[in-house]
């Protein structure tokens, strides 16, 4: 049948490093049906305004609120630089007020200005897996939940990514960012069976980078586990995979830590720079 140029509505392009994964006609097509095709564009797809509290009337066409983020959401298959702000506003698929209409909006405006964008899939020789962590503790103003995500890179590519609220109340930081590392160990484990299924072998274990200390040292050090038994059970099965030998865990600085784009919005020039490192760029041609 000849090389794929278009699958499920994700046009495949071929570039002299690998393939560039895009949904542009799919951006266009959403930005058609909410009538912002010929909106003004932004640099980021979420305001870092802190939110609160207020009376708030429920949006006039919920069904529409509905839609339109359900579409969101299949295009951050190939677009990770959206994927916290569109599980924002997921969160309140069932009883949407016009504020969130407003961040739907910026969403938006974000994707006109990046219609043309996808995610660019390189050659390498190297097979590895290394992932990152993070989570925003208490972040959520309505229930001071913490949200957390993770991003799973084989080689210099991203292949797996997540943004989501956590489902209980952390009683602190390092509680929030260990059950964050709990979900990117898990995935990250996932991934390798799969690749080993796959008859691609690792040198070494993944390794999977957080920026929080505690939760490093709970990795690896049983002893603070005396400390911490109001975390859940399940969290430390991260413990059990390190002591195997199976995974390794490292520290790495807030600043070098590309989960952060997933878990909390950022100013527009780190926003910019994550997106890079996302390896979310325009056709080469642009």
């Amino acid at each position: 049948m000849g090389s794929v140029h278009y699958f499920l509505g994700i046009e495949v392009q071929s570039t002299s490093m690998g393939l560039m994964l895009r949904q542009h006609k799919y951006t266009l097509d959403i930005l058609t049906w909410a009538g912002m095709l010929s909106c003004k564009p932004v640099d980021s797809p979420i305001s870092t305004s802190k939110a609160t509290i207020l009376p708030d009337p429920l949006f006039s066409d919920a069904t529409r609120f509905r839609q339109i983020v359900g579409a969101l959401q299949y295009l951050t298959f190939t677009r990770p630089d959206i994927c916290f702000a569109v599980n924002r506003v997921c969160q309140f698929m069932h009883a949407p007020t016009d504020s969130h209409w407003v961040v739907v909006k910026r969403i938006l405006r974000y994707l006109r200005g990046t219609a043309s964008h996808g995610l660019h899939i390189t050659r390498s020789s190297s097979f590895a897996l290394h992932g990152f962590t993070d989570a925003d503790w208490a972040s959520s103003v309505e229930d001071r939940k913490s949200t957390g995500g993770y991003l799973v890179f084989f080689d210099q590519t991203p292949i797996s990514w997540k943004s989501s609220k956590q489902r209980t109340v952390a009683r602190s930081s390092t509680e929030a960012e260990y059950k964050a590392l709990a979900d990117g160990t898990a995935e990250v484990i996932w991934l390798q069976y799969l690749l080993i299924d796959l008859q691609i072998s690792f040198a070494s274990a993944p390794i999977i980078w957080c920026d929080n200390l505690g939760a490093t040292y709970f990795s690896a050090n049983p002893v603070f586990h005396a400390r911490t038994k109001h975390v859940e059970v399940d969290y430390h099965f991260v413990r059990d995979r390190v002591a195997k030998k199976e995974i390794q865990i490292r520290f790495i600085s807030s600043r070098d830590q590309l989960a952060d784009v997933f878990s909390k919005p950022l100013p527009t020039s780190s926003f910019t720079a994550f997106r890079l490192k996302l390896r979310v760029d325009p056709p080469p041609s642009a």
